[in-house]
């Protein structure tokens, strides 16, 4: 059990007094309790309540539109080296490495908090995306199963969303969401950027198998529901030949994958550290060129970049794959209208209506309509000036 004496979680949830809180924080009365079991071992859940459940996410084009994403987690028991989301866990005063991995944060009431929020008469329908920060199907969703209830509260509540997720148990909840297509815009992506077995537990140790998510993509679509592989990170010299990209889409289409959305590795500072010890470790004749592309950045350069968008292309031609297109606001795959209800599961129709990448461009500098605006015809009516992030949302 870790001291949780030093979190910034007071003034950030709702709720009554706690007589079993831990030593210190028995007057913040947003944290509930720290939980340990034999299932997770070395692994922590903080279980608080939250005050809110919706959060207001900014473009990270600058183009002044804005989303909203819903977090049921913080920390991710995926434990993926590259995870772009490891700086938001020292807000918590925890480190960006192994308590990313081990010390998980559950909003046990995130439900409950939403629903009320949807219902409020300012909440406009805006689409939501889950699964842009920390994977709302991570293991603990087996224990906790917040999902049902989140699922549901939107769809009643008639607002789109979209869920972005590396976690088999998303088949758990596939009556649900078919259910909840039926009235609302509902998309699904599956995260799988490693295809080789042995690589992809080196650098995802707590995720399913790559079979596995891609026997759920099937699953997805055998349920009549789009879903999208995310190729996202293509590791530089590592995932990035044409072999194993051939293999990768060449699977994903195999599954039935509505389309394919794929970038370079990027490292925000704080990932930084954790990504070069594993590199180290692991593949230590790799690590100049990495110094040389990501020292001073945390993009791939541009001129990679398109090297790779020059690389994937015909791949993607040759499997009949659409290229998927990322929504700026929230990182998610957005929302499209390629689904039409009446030729829904229709592997033929997988490449309807999504966005290719013109020829000799590169596809992360490609202007475009955001997802959201296409789902939400009020959504030019809230367009507002970019404002900083600030620190992220704790509940």
């Amino acid at each position: 059990m870790c001291s949780n004496d030093g979190m910034r979680w007071s003034g950030q949830a709702i709720g009554a007094e706690r007589s079993d809180a831990l030593p210190g924080l028995e007057s913040n009365s947003g944290f509930v309790r720290s939980v340990t079991t034999p299932e997770f071992a070395g692994v922590t859940f903080h279980e608080v309540l939250a005050k809110s459940a919706l959060n207001r996410v900014p473009s990270a084009d600058g183009g002044g539109t804005y989303g909203w994403t819903i977090n049921p987690y913080r920390g991710c028991s995926h434990a993926c080296v590259y995870c772009f989301a490891r700086p938001t866990h020292t807000y918590l005063e925890f480190d960006g490495g192994a308590d990313f991995d081990q010390q998980i944060v559950v909003k046990t009431n995130v439900a409950e908090v939403l629903q009320r929020e949807l219902h409020k008469p300012s909440w406009d329908r805006h689409p939501v995306a889950l699964g842009t920060n920390t994977d709302p199907y991570q293991r603990a969703e087996g224990r906790y199963r917040l999902m049902p209830g989140i699922i549901r509260a939107l769809a009643e509540s008639g607002t789109p969303f979209s869920i972005l997720t590396k976690g088999t148990l998303l088949r758990r909840d596939l009556p649900l969401l078919a259910e909840a297509a039926q009235s609302v815009p509902v998309d699904l992506a599956m995260s799988i950027a490693v295809y080789d077995d042995e690589l992809q537990q080196q650098v995802e140790p707590g995720t399913p198998t790559t079979a596995a998510r891609l026997a759920t993509v099937r699953a997805i679509r055998d349920a009549g529901l789009e879903c999208s592989v995310f190729l996202m990170p293509v590791l530089p010299y590592i995932t990035d030949t044409r072999a194993a990209l051939d293999d990768a889409i060449g699977r994903a289409a195999a599954a039935g994958a509505s389309s394919v959305m794929y970038s370079a590795l990027h490292l925000r500072p704080g990932v930084k550290p954790w990504w070069f010890a594993w590199l180290e470790r692991t593949r230590p004749d790799l690590v100049g060129r990495y110094r040389s592309m990501y020292l001073d950045n945390t993009y791939a350069p541009k001129d990679y970049r398109r090297w790779l968008a020059e690389r994937v292309r015909p791949i993607l031609r040759a499997h009949g794959m659409g290229l998927g297109r990322v929504d700026p606001a929230t990182g998610s795959m957005g929302f499209s209208n390629r689904v039409n209800p009446s030729n829904r599961g229709d592997p033929s129709s997988r490449t309807a209506g999504v966005v290719g990448v013109p020829d000799g461009q590169d596809e992360q500098s490609l202007p475009g309509t955001s997802p959201l605006k296409r789902a939400d015809p009020g959504f030019d009516r809230r367009l507002t000036p970019a404002r900083p992030t600030g620190l992220p949302t704790l509940f």
